[in-house]
């Protein structure tokens, strides 16, 4: 892989990177569903993202989360539409206006990109008010495809106007970092969600606990 170099625009992922998901375990638990529902709920939304980007196929986000709920619970159709109405919900993570004040600061530009509606991360921005540190809410749904297929990642790239050698791509999943390295894009990877990387990934080029740790790291990236 080539040399990580210093990024001009820094891409978060947005589901578990910036907004925890526990409102969603809350109204599974809620249901009656076991806590760890959230997590096979959650997995089972990515194989699907998965399978459809290998086969160049393509289901809007919330279709895809609907049809995971549907396969992991016995919830009905009402249930299932409040479970995913909290979506609209998420809270941010402690350890994200850190980080965006710290790469703001320095002038890296920053944008969010997501596998869902855009307008779902705009309005959570909004609410937070970390709209002032994103330039854009960037989603795969524009190029009908699920990271980490290249496209998303390359279609960000275009949007911002820079080489992917010059964006940075962070997230909390080591899947999505491999598919960003893969696309040209430095990585930042953020452990608290899941710790340990496995092998078969090629490694980010940025580790931290939180994201703030992230971001100085890539700020320490070679010109």
């Amino acid at each position: 892989m080539p040399t990580a170099l210093r990024p001009y625009v820094v891409a978060f992922d947005v589901n578990e990177t910036i907004v925890s998901l526990e409102p969603v375990r809350d109204r599974l638990v809620a249901a009656g569903e076991p806590p760890g529902t959230l997590e096979l709920f959650f997995a089972r939304t990515l194989q699907h993202c998965f399978v459809l980007a290998t086969l160049d196929q393509w289901r809007p986000f919330r279709d895809v989360a609907r049809a995971a709920l549907q396969q992991s619970t016995a919830l009905s159709g009402d249930q299932i539409a409040h479970v995913l109405a909290a979506f609209a919900e998420l809270p941010p993570q402690p350890d994200v206006e850190p980080a965006f004040e710290r790469l703001h600061a320095a002038g890296i530009r920053i944008v969010a990109l997501t596998h869902g509606p855009a307008s779902t991360a705009t309005a959570m921005l909004s609410r937070t008010g970390l709209d002032r540190y994103v330039e854009h809410v960037i989603t795969g749904e524009t190029v009908r495809s699920f990271k980490p297929a290249r496209a998303p990642y390359l279609y960000a790239c275009a949007v911002c106007g820079v080489e992917p050698a010059r964006m940075a791509l962070v997230a909390a999943h080591a899947w999505d970092c491999h598919g960003a390295r893969t696309a040209g894009l430095s990585t930042g990877w953020v452990s608290r969600l899941e710790g340990a990387v496995s092998t078969l990934y090629v490694p980010a080029d940025i580790t931290g606990d939180t994201l703030a740790d992230v971001a100085e790291g890539l700020l320490g990236l070679p010109d």
